[in-house]
């Protein structure tokens, strides 16, 4: 496997999703000109990987940096790898609120809905 290009990187955050990430950034001071959203992928979770979002007020050296709505979404080069075709989004309902990841490359996943094998 070839290392991928921030081109290879296809990561869509569903409008619901980024309000609630504006709305973090805000919460913390940071800027959308230099910090945004860092997405990544880590060894855990109930299947093996899981993800994690954290608000950053800037990129480190060696990530991928894309756009989103009014921020920008910092990529290590190890999570880019599963990352790419993720739809990350923020819904509402009767057990609570919080982001989902839809990944059409997991071969696996739990109830928690943040966890998922490649």
């Amino acid at each position: 496997m070839s290392a991928p290009t921030t081109s290879d990187i296809d990561l869509t955050v569903t409008q619901n999703a980024a309000v609630e990430v504006r709305k973090f950034m805000e919460a913390e001071g940071v800027t959308g000109e230099a910090g945004g959203l860092r997405v990544s992928v880590q060894s855990g979770g109930c299947s093996g990987f899981k993800y994690s979002l954290v608000i950053e007020d800037k990129s480190a050296e060696d990530d991928f940096v894309l756009s989103g709505d009014g921020f920008r979404i910092f990529v290590d080069p190890f999570s880019a790898q599963y990352i790419s075709g993720v739809t990350i989004d923020y819904v509402t309902s009767m057990q609570g609120s919080g982001f989902t990841f839809k990944n059409p490359n997991s071969t696996g996943g739990c109830g928690c809905g943040s966890s998922f094998t490649a």
